[in-house]
Order: C-alpha cells, then structure tokens, then sequence
C-alpha cells in the first residue's frame, strides 16, 4: 500500500509540474525550477523504485559539513600538499566509520605501530585495511561502543 502511494504521489508530482507550468502567469524563478525538473526526473525518483536508495541526501550534506566550515584552516597557509592531506585524512576517517572502527583507537594503533618500526609506517600496512582486520581487532576498534 505505501508502495502505491508513494508511486502515486511521484506521478501526481509530475501533473502539478505541468499544470503549473501551462500557466502563463507563473513567474520566471518558479517556472526555470520546474523547467529544471523535467530532465533527471528518473533520478530524481531512484528511490521509488529502489528503496535502499535514500529519498534525501542529508546524510551526506552533514558528513560534508565539517570539512567545508573547516577548509580554509585545514588548508593551512594556502598549501596544496595540506589540502591533499586533509582529503586523504577524511577519506580514511570516512572509510573507518563506514566499517565501525573507532578512528581514534585506530590511529592510536597505526602510530604506535610506526613507532615500533622506528618511525616509518608499519611492515604490513595490510594488516591495518579494514576488510583485513581481524574479529578481535573489530571488537576492540568497535564505534560506536557497544552498551555492555
């Protein structure tokens, strides 16, 4: 049933967009708005036929906000190699919690490992990609913490 609604509402989208566009008294700003919407209508309504897809891309407007309002002081004094840094830092951040693993117990690790080595990054820099953890790795790195 909610499966039907939502298709009908999607399609009752559709005949308001012309409807409102048919009148002639519509204003310019509306009327290139709902002229905009005709072309990636099919991407604009992924999710009816694809339910994993979200309706929205909130979440990753706010995954999106903190390097956006930090960016001119992530890029340092203007260097390109510090903003190069920064994306890769973010990426791994991401990739961490995307898998469950605490970022902060993670680099904990990584840097302790590289301290071991005498500086440089640890021998088997496999051992620390997420998909090869091991379960007690994944149980200790776990975010976000599990209530006991």
């Amino acid at each position: 049933l909610e499966d039907q609604a939502l298709r009908q509402a999607a399609a009752s989208l559709v005949e308001v967009r012309e409807e409102e566009l048919a009148d002639e008294t519509l204003p310019p700003a509306p009327r290139k708005a709902l002229k905009s919407m005709r072309t990636p209508w099919e991407g604009l309504t992924l999710f009816v036929d694809y339910p994993q897809i979200p309706m929205d891309n909130n979440e990753s407007e706010r995954r999106l906000r903190n390097p956006v309002v930090g960016r001119k002081n992530y890029y340092g004094s203007g260097s390109i190699w510090s903003g190069l840094l920064t994306a890769a830092t973010f990426t791994i951040f991401q990739t961490l919690l995307l898998n469950h693993i605490d970022p902060q117990k993670y680099l904990l690790a990584y840097f302790e490992a590289g301290a071991e080595n005498g500086g440089r990054p640890p021998e088997n820099i496999e051992s620390f990609l997420p998909w090869n953890l091991s379960a007690q790795q994944k149980a200790v790195w776990r975010y976000p913490r599990s209530s006991p």
